[in-house]
């Protein structure tokens, strides 16, 4: 390998800015406001502690569909497999999970910029973007219809109507980015809780009888069988995995994490497992809340209704308090939590549009255009009724975030720490990786198309129901596999940025030294920015945007 002759690039301990040079200078700045769309999150913004954090990436688990989605698998498969389900999707999303947060929260990084240096290389990890991009507005379109369904049940809106305001309302609480979010998230946290247990805990208390229903549910479902069933466990887990995508939206919370030192490693440790992985744990209680709510209510509603959360809850609320709260109440809790889950939903979508479109075009149009892409698109999605066939889309969908996530868990975990052919700092500045890294790209493609395949039946009936398990094992299997085949050659590009300092600080976390890109004559924290071809330093945002390739470093 050639040994890099770019020369070295001091580093300016208290750079001034200085007039803008170029063009790029505006995208710079407007992108430094809109909370680091395409780079490192830098020291300077991170001011929150990690209590903050983790308590505002809880507050986007708010959400409405896990009780429609524990409620749609118990209804059809009882409440034996739900529960085996759900247990079985949550051990695979923790353990999933775990790698991922970790490096969000250590390095600072969304998991788009994770993924391109975990297997799937500069352009590679576009294909991972778009997916989650469709995680996002999939489920934002799910919450906007749960709470277009409380409007109706409670005003008597029309369902299209509340599509659009579910989708409007939106609009003025996400362009304001992560400041924004921290606020509504934590103000609102303890309401939604008491509004959720508290009914809840009363319907238990007052009706004991209720329990054991729910545990003796059987379901509609006859084709596999009226007891536990193997494949009626992994149909459902198959639904409840779809949720795997998830952790790219906590992953946008945590990582404004704060630096992790020996005085705040407890807390910072305590909030990266429990509002990275430890989401699905509140997840899967939701889930079995909503069977619960499900066989509590289906004599009385029937099946189609039961699966709707805002009967679930007018029912339960009507055990706690006079009748003309009720409503109110109901639709309180559903609006509150589509409006905290949605936010979080159009933000991260956003963050996905942008990272794909800025690589593939070399123009950053801002992440407020891409707000409104994301819910135009979850608009149009709503009006067409997905929420009719919502477990269809779940089932499907799961494939592909499963082989997503587990691919790039597994190469961090394995390729990473194990093998020790995948860089253990995760690169993801252009001209450093890569365009396309098989081992990640491979992986990714053979594990979601095989267990596409299966989910549709290619490979026989009795095959169908395990699509999750070929999905996950592919992924795992292949990583590995993969990089020992290609010896980790296209991971890096280059070894040396050509900046002499590292780019971690001695507690390893990443360093705080500012420099001044050349470009746009801004101040960048040193993992933000490496030697120009063209001479001179210039930040990752510039480089992205840098049609002509002139300050591409060229490769080792």
């Amino acid at each position: 390998m050639t040994v890099d002759q770019t020369p070295a690039v001091e580093p300016h301990p208290t750079p001034a800015p200085t007039p803008p040079t170029s063009s790029s200078t505006t995208s710079t700045a407007s992108e430094t406001l809109e909370d680091y769309t395409l780079r490192f999150a830098p020291r300077t913004y991170r001011r929150w502690t990690p209590a903050v954090v983790g308590a505002s990436a809880l507050g986007g688990i708010a959400y409405m569909a896990d009780f429609s989605i524990g409620a749609g698998i118990g209804m059809t498969h009882g409440t034996g497999n739900a529960l085996l389900s759900i247990l079985v999707a949550a051990a695979v999303i923790f353990v999933s999970g775990i790698p991922l947060a970790y490096y969000a929260a250590r390095y600072n990084l969304d998991l788009d910029l994770i993924t391109r240096g975990s297997g799937f290389g500069y352009y590679g990890s576009v294909i991972t973007s778009v997916i989650f991009a469709s995680f996002t507005f999939i489920f934002f379109a799910t919450e906007g219809a749960i709470m277009a369904q409380g409007l109706k049940y409670a005003l008597g809106m029309p369902l299209w109507a509340g599509y659009a305001l579910s989708t409007l309302i939106i609009i003025p609480l996400v362009i304001y980015g992560m400041k924004a979010l921290t606020k509504l998230q934590s103000w609102t946290n303890p309401l939604w809780l008491v509004l959720i247990v508290a009914p809840l805990a009363y319907v238990v208390i007052t009706d004991p009888d209720s329990f054991t229903r729910f545990l003796s549910h059987k379901g509609t479902d006859t084709t596999t069988g009226t007891g536990i069933s193997t494949a009626a466990v992994m149909l459902g887990a198959g639904v409840c995995l779809s949720l795997m995508g998830q952790i790219g939206e906590q992953i946008d919370y945590l990582r404004f994490m704060p630096p992790k030192t020996e005085a705040n490693k407890r807390s910072w440790w305590a909030a990266t497992l429990l509002a990275g992985p430890g989401w699905v744990v509140f997840g899967a209680l939701k889930q079995a809340i909503g069977v619960f709510l499900a066989v509590y209510i289906v004599d009385a509603v029937g099946v189609a209704a039961a699966v709707e959360p805002i009967e679930q809850f007018t029912a339960a609320f009507k055990q706690l308090m006079p009748g003309w709260l009720v409503v109110p109440l109901a639709l309180l809790l559903v609006v509150l939590s589509q409006v905290k889950i949605n936010v979080t939903n159009s933000y991260s979508g956003s963050l996905a549009w942008t990272n794909s479109y800025a690589r593939v075009t070399k123009h950053y149009p801002g992440r407020t255009v891409f707000v409104l892409v994301n819910l135009a698109i979850s608009l149009l999605l709503m009006e067409a009724n997905m929420f009719a066939f919502l477990n269809n889309v779940l089932s499907f969908y799961s494939n592909c975030a499963m082989a997503w996530v587990v691919t790039v868990a597994t190469d961090i975990a394995i390729n990473k720490y194990v093998l020790k052919l995948s860089p253990k700092h995760p690169e993801f500045r252009r001209g450093m990786l890569y365009a396309v890294n098989p081992v990640g790209v491979v992986s990714f493609l053979a594990s979601s198309l095989l267990s596409i395949a299966v989910y549709f039946g290619l490979f026989g009936d009795a095959l169908q129901p395990y699509s999750p398990i070929v999905a996950v094992g592919v992924a795992v299997l292949l990583t590995p596999l993969m990089a020992l085949a290609t010896r980790g050659r296209y991971y890096l590009r280059r070894t040396s940025d050509g900046i002499d300092e590292p780019l971690l600080d001695a507690d390893g976390n990443p360093s705080a030294t500012t420099y001044d890109c050349g470009v746009c004559a801004q101040p960048f924290e040193r993992p933000d920015v490496l030697a120009s071809a063209s001479g001179g330093i210039i930040c990752s945002l510039c480089l992205t945007t840098d049609r002509t390739g002139a300050h591409v470093l060229p490769a080792q």
